[in-house]
């Protein structure tokens, strides 16, 4: 005991000779071999003082619904591991060079701690450590719970009062932790730099390997990095590369001379390049490792917007980001190959209108696809979209497009719903003008006709248009006619009893031309709309998440939430109008996908966006294109698309094509299934059997006086 006490003098004189204080001599020693001190906590009255140990953050793995890691979020990158799965060469690296009487002593190494004040004075710089490791968990603990700056400089401050805090925090750690668990928790909380958080991540992101696969090299880099990592962070440049070289032979020098490996390993192991790959970090919607990145943006957003998971934004921002989650999603990895597939094929990702889909699962509302022609991200030069396209503002999305035609729909729900015949329908014109001021109300009962404007037809004249030729021909002047029947009202409800909202979240504007689409949509909106009429009248809200499984293990399963919309007699017989679309109407050109299915197309004014929505009973689906610079100002008129030039763009020249494209490929090796048969006791016959029987408009006013027009945004 003699012999190391006045060791340990002749290090204090070396340091203190050097004009330095050391200040950590001051503190007691706790624990140790023997009893090689009276131990001067006891006689400083210090006590152990437990140490909260919030979970570290983790990183959040989402998978597709069969298993496959699509994306990665995190707040700090890090996997944490056992100690078995780290490689015994690191865990020897770490010790030697930070706290290499670990295994012997407390929570304070007074001889450790002055001899790395002797050894760094001599040295003229940091050689050796001089906090034991459990001092520097404490530390990291302390910093990792901080969540304001002044917490987070009392953990970093120089003083006494910090070094005695963390030393009745580390008295208690020893007590409830044994080495090898400290020792685990002290590896997956420290920072190595390049922002990998624990020795797993670091592991990737420095070599490209698991931490149980470290060389000595690679381990001794990874050891002295910890002391200084944002000085030595090789992904910063080539000064900071130079510094952890250096470091990384320090490291083998000490192993050596505490013959942990022998000086010719040392000298073999120091003139190896360092060997960094800087594997890029896995994390957020934009990396390249993110598949299906508009999905990954909408999941991420809806965890963040939704009070289900967490009371405040901060709390939902934590549980995301920082909860080691693993988040099990309806994405359907077949699906979106499809959707990806099929624009690529019409709309390359150089082009200036970006065309943009979304497949729905009807009875679930599960989002099976989200794609575009162009990536997500920040690149303009290789024009990458900053926000979520193909989703609405909540989810990351933007304004979206105006729908279109695909708002008839609407219309004819409604119209169906308060007893029209599919065979029943209106003379209309080539021009529609509202008669009255009164001829449309909002819902707010208000006035809103205008007798001034018209509307007119795309192409062709008027009269006698039934539900279903009406429909199939997409006529203008018919919808509104209809629309006036109806009640205006009443067509907004149906829309919104089926989610649609607009895409940047403002009020739906409740005008005469709403059935011409002249609301902003994003795809996902649409069809799910639509794939509630697959459903057969019944709505589900879009999901996303279907299972989370938090750091702990416990499960947290996520249901369909639906709600029957639409008398289910009323979707069937609307699907069998919207069937014919395909064979008798403006999809006739494109044809059908070999299996029953029912859509509408939608182009507005002028050719500025273009849409088709669809819907089998097994999948549902909608695709727009407009210009992200501003569809009114960039119209989809005298344009190259895909390498193809188009005098115009219509519902039925790109986005049809690509909805039929994605359907055959989508549904290949699921069973096709029926639509329900209309019940024609109700609703009457329909096909080229159907007889239009005439229905004079509520005004009393023959259609036929019904000319000229009100400004309409939905052509088609």
């Amino acid at each position: 005991m003699g012999s190391r006490m006045s060791s340990i003098a002749r290090l204090t004189g070396a340091a203190v000779a050097a004009g330095v204080v050391a200040a950590a001599i001051a503190l007691p020693a706790v624990g140790g071999t023997g009893a090689m001190f009276v131990s001067a906590s006891e006689d400083l009255g210090i006590k152990p003082e437990d140490l909260k140990e919030p979970p570290l953050a983790e990183r959040t793995t989402v998978l597709d619904a069969k298993g496959n890691e699509i994306a990665q979020f995190y707040e700090e990158y890090r996997e944490n591991v056992s100690l078995d799965q780290v490689a015994e060469i690191m865990k020897t690296a770490i010790i030697s060079i930070e706290d290499y009487r670990f295994y012997a002593h407390g929570a304070i190494d007074i001889e450790g701690t002055v001899r790395a004040l002797a050894k760094n004075v001599t040295s003229g710089g940091i050689a050796q450590g001089g906090s034991s490791i459990t001092q520097q968990y404490v530390k990291q603990v302390l910093l990792n719970s901080a969540t304001t700056d002044k917490e987070r400089n009392a953990a970093l401050e120089a003083s006494y009062a910090r070094k005695l805090r963390e030393l009745r925090y580390a008295m208690a750690i020893e007590k409830k932790y044994t080495k090898d668990q400290i020792l685990e928790k002290y590896l997956n909380i420290a920072y190595f730099g390049a922002g990998a958080y624990g020795v797993e991540a670091a592991a990737k992101r420095f070599f490209g390997v698991k931490a149980a696969e470290l060389t000595l090299v690679q381990a001794a880099t990874l050891a002295g990095a910890v002391q200084d990592p944002n000085a030595t962070d090789p992904n910063l440049g080539k000064e900071q590369k130079d510094r952890l070289l250096q470091r990384r032979n320090v490291v083998l020098n000490r192993m050596a001379e505490l013959k942990k490996i022998t000086p010719e390993q040392a000298e073999e192991a120091k003139a190896k390049k360092l060997g960094y790959k800087g594997t890029p970090l896995p994390g957020g919607c934009s990396a390249k490792t993110v598949t299906a990145s508009y999905f990954c943006v909408y999941v991420r957003n809806e965890i963040l917007s939704n009070p289900n998971f967490g009371k405040s934004a901060k709390a939902r921002s934590q549980f995301l980001n920082r909860g080691g989650l693993e988040i099990q999603t309806t994405l359907d990895p077949q699906m979106q190959e499809a959707a990806e597939k099929a624009i690529k094929k019409h709309v390359f990702a150089s082009d200036n209108p970006v065309a943009s889909e979304a497949l729905v699962e009807p009875g679930t509302g599960a989002i099976k696809a989200m794609a575009s022609s162009r990536k997500y991200g920040n690149n303009k030069r290789k024009k990458e979209m900053s926000y979520n396209v193909v989703a609405d503002a909540v989810h990351g999305g933007g304004t979206g497009f105006q729908a279109g035609s695909t708002f008839k729909t609407f219309t004819l729900l409604t119209a169906l719903k308060q007893g029209m015949k599919i065979n029943d329908g209106l003379s209309v014109s080539s021009g529609y003008r509202a008669p009255y001021y009164s001829s449309f109300k909002n819902c707010k009962g208000e006035n809103i006709g205008d007798p001034s404007h018209t509307v007119t037809n795309d192409e062709g004249g008027g009269g006698f248009k039934s539900l279903a030729t009406g429909t199939w021909g997409s006529v203008n002047t018919f919808f509104m006619a209809l629309e006036q029947k109806v009640g205006l009202c009443n067509v907004i409800k149906t829309a919104q009893s089926l989610g649609i909202k607009r895409s940047d979240g403002q009020k739906l504007q409740e005008y005469s031309t709403f059935t011409l689409g002249i609301n902003e949509m994003d795809p996902v909106t649409v069809a799910n709309a639509y794939a509630a009429i697959g459903a057969r009248g019944k709505y589900c809200a879009p999901m996303v998440i279907t299972k989370i499984t938090n750091r702990d293990g416990k499960v947290t399963n996520y249901k369909p939430k639906c709600k029957q919309a639409l008398d289910p007699e009323v979707a069937d017989a609307a699907a069998d109008i919207l069937s014919g679309v395909f064979t008798k109407g403006t999809m006739r050109s494109v044809g059908g996908i070999g299996r029953p299915a029912a859509g509408k197309t939608g182009t507005t004014d002028s050719q500025a966006t273009a849409w088709f929505a669809g819907f089998t009973p097994d999948l549902a689906g909608a695709v727009s294109i407009g210009d992200p610079r501003g569809a009114i100002n960039n119209k989809l008129n005298n344009i190259t698309i895909g390498g193809r030039y188009y005098g115009s763009v219509f519902g039925a020249s790109i986005p049809g094509p690509i909805w039929k494209d994605t359907m055959i490929a989508a549904l290949k090796g699921v069973p096709a299934t029926d639509f329900t048969p209309v019940n024609t006791a109700r609703f009457g016959g329909c096909g080229q059997s159907c007889q239009p029987v005439r229905v004079q408009p509520d005004d009393g006013d023959e259609p036929d006086e019904l000319d000229d027009v009100e400004t309409g945004l939905g052509l088609d």
